[in-house]
């Protein structure tokens, strides 16, 4: 499932993969204020939206369970009531007790089995939201590794070619070491012997 804010996040990184590069730069670019601040409130107004919808999923869990425990509660009652009615009726005393029992222990491992399936269904929804979650997150990290990647290669091209640059200088200046020597040596004739 691609969510809203799945695709404004990629509109974010196309818009800023367009973006020109400042001026005397490779790592910065220009972009434009109001675009990047209407993505951003694009992606502020979608966030809660998609937390809601996670709240809304966890608070059903919540229903399962409290739907289960109603229902065993309601059959706890009934088998309670079945079970006094037949106490009433005092020939069948014994017979009703074992009767009793028997619906007391069936509505008890109805009413477990409604909680463990309830609870199972909670822990997977609550597993799948935190392994979209996990998800999101791993996307978030690849796309800020990516950035630093980009950055530190643009950067150490940037490095490279001022390293080059020093040395073309440097040379350059050696160059002009000798030359600037042999013109002091003609200009000052009135060297003493």
């Amino acid at each position: 499932m691609y969510s809203r804010i799945e695709q404004i996040i990629t509109e974010i990184e196309e818009y800023m993969e367009g973006c020109k590069f400042a001026p005397f730069s490779n790592t910065k670019i220009l972009v434009e204020k109001d675009k990047m601040d209407e993505l951003l409130r694009d992606l502020r107004a979608k966030t809660p939206d998609e937390i809601k919808r996670y709240q809304k999923v966890i608070s059903q869990k919540e229903e399962i369970l409290n739907d289960a425990r109603e229902r065993a509660d309601a059959l706890i009652t009934e088998a309670q009531v079945h079970t006094d009615q037949m106490i009433e009726e005092h020939e069948i005393m014994q017979q009703a007790y074992a009767q009793a029992n028997e619906i007391v222990n069936q509505a008890t491992e109805q009413a477990q089995q409604i909680v463990d399936q309830a609870t199972e269904e909670a822990n997977g929804v609550r597993q799948s939201v935190m392994d979209y979650t996990d998800d999101m997150l791993a996307e978030l990290q690849n796309i800020v590794s990516h950035a630093i990647d980009t950055a530190e290669a643009k950067y150490g091209d940037l490095l490279t070619q001022l390293k080059d640059s020093q040395k073309v200088i440097a040379k350059n200046r050696d160059e002009l070491k000798p030359k600037q020597e042999a013109k002091d040596d003609i200009a000052s004739p009135d060297v003493l012997i």
